[in-house]
């Protein structure tokens, strides 16, 4: 009876572990040079599972294929997104792009409800909307502005 008193308070905080892991916030490990300069390779995230209102420039997780990546809502629901030649258009206007990029690619799409474009930072290597095109809702797990290691807040 006495090492059933004592494993109560280990047992509750697990459980209290385990309940923010899965439902408020987790570490995510940023794979690849997509994002740099703001992100790198191994940095650590604080991924916000509860937060579920998407705005623009956001930086997202979301899964592909298996694989959690990360990614920068540029384009919303009801939009259109057009990336020619290194330059953005979000509904036929020219946004000032906060990465440099020299790519001559060209996309365009107008995003239904429910979707999002997203591109990496680093515009020159990054598997982004251009390649796999929009992102639903659903695939989204949370958003970040906050890495671990190094510490820092996001932009």
């Amino acid at each position: 009876m006495k090492i059933i008193k004592e494993l109560i308070p280990y047992v509750v905080i697990f459980l209290i572990v385990i309940i923010i892991r899965t439902f408020i916030v987790t570490p995510v490990i940023v794979s690849g040079s997509s994002m740099a300069p703001t992100l790198h390779d191994g940095e650590i995230l604080l991924l916000k599972k509860y937060d579920k209102k998407y705005e623009r420039n956001e930086i997202i997780v979301f899964d592909y294929q298996g694989s959690k990546l990360v990614k920068r809502i540029i384009g919303l629901p009801g939009e259109t997104v057009e990336y020619e030649s290194g330059k953005l258009y979000i509904n036929g206007v020219e946004t000032e792009e906060m990465f440099s990029s020299i790519t001559n690619d060209y996309y365009k799409t107008t995003i239904p409800e429910g979707y999002y474009f997203v591109l990496g930072d680093n515009r020159n290597n990054s598997t982004d909307s251009r390649i796999i095109g929009l992102i639903s809702e659903e695939q989204i797990s949370g958003t970040t502005s906050f890495s671990l290691w190094p510490f820092k807040f996001l932009k």
